[in-house]
């Protein structure tokens, strides 16, 4: 499985990059931005999944979301929203446009275990 971690913040990428090595998961693509997580996206195809911030400079996670899901080629990409954002209001929005799953940070391997199915 290969999975591609999209968040300005480079400790939260650590701390993920460390739960799923904690899974059995070392295939990992990061990504600091929705800009450049569309480049990196494009290179390492095939990509399973992407854990995807919301609140990001350059290209937002929901930005980056809506224009993946307008790309046949990644139609078979499940992307979950992995972000702090919790109104309601923003889970619908994300859902709607296309997120396949929805995580709350802070979470914890179980959490992350559970989203992933594995």
């Amino acid at each position: 499985m290969r999975i591609m971690l999209v968040d300005d913040s480079v400790t939260m990428r650590r701390i993920q990059k460390t739960q799923l090595a904690g899974l059995g998961i070392d295939d990992i693509v990061e990504a600091e931005n929705g800009q450049t997580a569309l480049t990196q996206l494009k290179d390492n195809m095939p990509i399973d999944i992407i854990l995807l911030d919301w609140n990001m400079p350059i290209m937002d996670g929901l930005t980056f979301l809506k224009t993946v899901r307008k790309n046949p080629d990644y139609k078979s990409v499940k992307i979950f929203m992995c972000t702090s954002e919790s109104e309601k209001r923003k889970v619908i929005e994300a859902m709607r446009e296309g997120a396949d799953n929805y995580i709350v940070k802070p979470f914890n391997p179980d959490a992350l275990k559970e989203k992933l199915c594995i």
